[in-house]
């Protein structure tokens, strides 16, 4: 399953000494994954995925939010090299790994 969509960069201060940046999936697709995953979780109900930003590919994980939504971090080697900030909107391409 392959996701297109764009999406806002924020920040999640986790009230210690790092931050997270991260950008939300949208609910429709978030909900779409849940059911495509059925029981396959790891730690903290990550999701394997490959992820392109720009011409930045990387593997990584996925994690539900609170509201339902999954969360993608995105970490400063990629915001940099994509001439990305928080509060910018970007182009993401998220790829299932490990999901028939």
């Amino acid at each position: 399953m392959q996701i297109i969509f764009d999406g806002e960069l924020w920040l999640w201060d986790a009230r210690r000494a790092d931050t997270w940046v991260f950008v939300s999936l949208p609910a429709d697709e978030s909900e779409e994954i849940r059911d495509l995953a059925g029981g396959l979780r790891r730690g903290f109900g990550s999701l394997r995925v490959r992820v392109t930003i720009g011409s930045s590919t990387w593997t990584t994980s996925i994690f539900p939010d609170s509201g339902g939504s999954y969360v993608l971090p995105v970490k400063r080697p990629v915001r940099q090299a994509q001439g990305l900030d928080v509060g910018d909107v970007t182009s993401v391409t998220v790829e299932l790994i490990d999901i028939a």
